[in-house]
């Protein structure tokens, strides 16, 4: 992380002839990608630092392809030689997501759904013109093969860890079915690709886009589909169904000509099926796999999305296999599979989570079971060693950020949560009381201590439960 400020430091002062005042790091989501906020008394800006240096080219052709347009994305302030970091502006920092999850489904996001389907035409249309598909990252265009992978996605990184015997041959003739039905969309212009609540920021009640690198030439519709059937955004049918219209109407519009509506929303909910089996995908490979906690929470939200547009959705097509294998996917043993027991008012069990100093000696369970789980963090890079990080403690932001970014923290977690939830959903089953849980480490102060607020948070989040977090050598932290 250090190379990465440094870096982005030198480059800042390329830009504006001056260093600036502070970098701070923005916690990582799904992507290997690092960005920054850098600011200095007169402005504020984005620095990103990548290895990928095709999807940073990407996404720095499409930002100045857009700013010719005068569309709503961050303009490129500055780039290194390699390509491995440039600046961005700064284009607010709370998406549309948050937006929802702060305020729910208030007029006033309503309004903001209106305006990112707004400019999204704009973007489809206006950033379509001259657009050098070459510069694509993957494929130029999201055609049959594309369908197809994303269809394949989906079974190999979710149907099939399901273990549910299906013929394979046909499934995959299928695919091809749909794959064909869905290549013959009338409109193909830019598609952003991964259009969702989150890539959208809201900076002074207006939207901007981010994260548009991955998109390529491709039908209207999947774009509409992705943002307005994002499962953890919980859109109303209502809301869906009025956006939909507000989109075509903005539209044409902007095309000035009239659009098949019933055509239009025919291949509409075709690219909704798909995108919904792409995030499935999505969520198996990043939570199934690679075991991030955030994609496998998402699961359950997913399926039910995915249940709900089987049974009320028909886009008419003989598919038997496929809608066997959607009707399972869907059922209610599918979705309890993934579904954690959540604490209720009639739970008696306590999680007691304590950070500890293996120098102070081993924690006591005076509960009368025993004792718990005991996790030894000492494998993990310590940043007490290092000056800056010293007094601080691991509730503290430099100290976060280092241990996630820096160290194996996060897998060490992960696999710590896959042991613990065993026991806690036998636990809230069995309608026990108690469990303890201990992180342990040298001193008592960042490891341990960021294990066991981490832990509690999880907890927390995923089974609605009761935890006592306690940080038993707190007294004795360097100050």
């Amino acid at each position: 992380m250090q190379e990465h400020i440094s870096i982005l430091n030198d480059l800042y002062f390329k830009y504006k002839g001056k260093y600036p005042d502070s970098i701070t790091k923005i916690p990582q989501s799904g992507s290997d990608r690092n960005y920054y906020i850098i600011s200095s008394e007169d402005e504020k800006v984005i620095g990103t630092f990548s290895l990928n240096i095709k999807e940073n080219k990407a996404f720095i052709y499409c930002s100045h392809h857009f700013a010719k347009q005068q569309l709503n994305t961050p303009k490129i302030l500055e780039i290194n030689e390699d390509h491995t970091a440039y600046l961005q502006e700064y284009v607010g920092a709370e998406s549309l997501l948050s937006y929802i999850e702060n305020q729910g489904h208030a007029d006033s996001v309503f309004d903001l759904y209106k305006k990112s389907l707004k400019h999204l035409v704009a973007l489809q249309i206006k950033g379509d013109k001259n657009f050098d598909y070459n510069q694509c990252i993957t494929a130029k265009e999201f055609g049959k093969e594309a369908i197809l992978a994303d269809l394949l996605y989906f079974k190999y990184y979710f149907l099939d860890t399901l273990q549910f015997p299906y013929d394979k041959q046909l499934l995959l003739k299928e695919f091809e079915i749909l794959a064909d039905y869905l290549d013959h969309a009338e409109y193909k212009n830019f598609m952003f690709r991964d259009f969702q609540s989150r890539n959208i920021l809201v900076n002074n009640n207006e939207v901007y886009f981010i994260d548009y690198q991955g998109g390529m030439k491709g039908a209207l519709q999947y774009d509409v589909a992705s943002l307005l059937w994002q499962a953890k955004a919980e859109l109303s049918n209502e809301w869906k169904e009025k956006l939909l219209d507000y989109y075509i109407q903005e539209l044409e519009q902007l095309l000035q000509s009239s659009v098949n509506k019933s055509t239009f929303i025919n291949r509409y909910y075709g690219y909704v099926l798909i995108r919904l089996l792409q995030v499935l995908g999505a969520y198996g490979f990043r939570g199934l796999f690679e075991r991030k906690a955030h994609f496998l929470a998402s699961i359950p939200l997913a399926l039910q999305n995915l249940k709900y547009f089987i049974e009320n959705k028909n886009l008419g097509l003989n598919t038997p296999e496929f809608d066997k294998i959607l009707q399972f996917v869907t059922s209610n043993l599918t979705i309890k599979k993934f579904t954690p027991t959540k604490a209720n008012e009639s739970t008696k069990l306590k999680i007691e989570i304590n950070s500890f100093s293996y120098k102070k000696g081993l924690p006591k369970d005076d509960s009368g079971n025993g004792g718990g789980f005991m996790f030894d963090m000492r494998g993990i890079l310590n940043p007490g060693r290092k000056d800056e990080y010293k007094k601080l403690t691991g509730k503290d932001k430099p100290v976060m950020d280092y241990l996630e970014q820096e160290t194996l923290m996060n897998r060490y977690l992960n696999s710590v949560w896959d042991l613990i939830d065993i026991n806690v959903e036998d636990y809230l089953n069995r309608g026990f009381e108690h469990l303890q849980i201990n992180f342990g480490c040298t001193g008592g102060q960042h490891r341990s201590v960021y294990a066991a607020e981490q832990t509690a948070r999880h907890l927390k989040n995923k089974y609605k439960l009761k935890v006592e977090l306690k940080h038993l050598n707190q007294e004795n932290w360097v100050k």
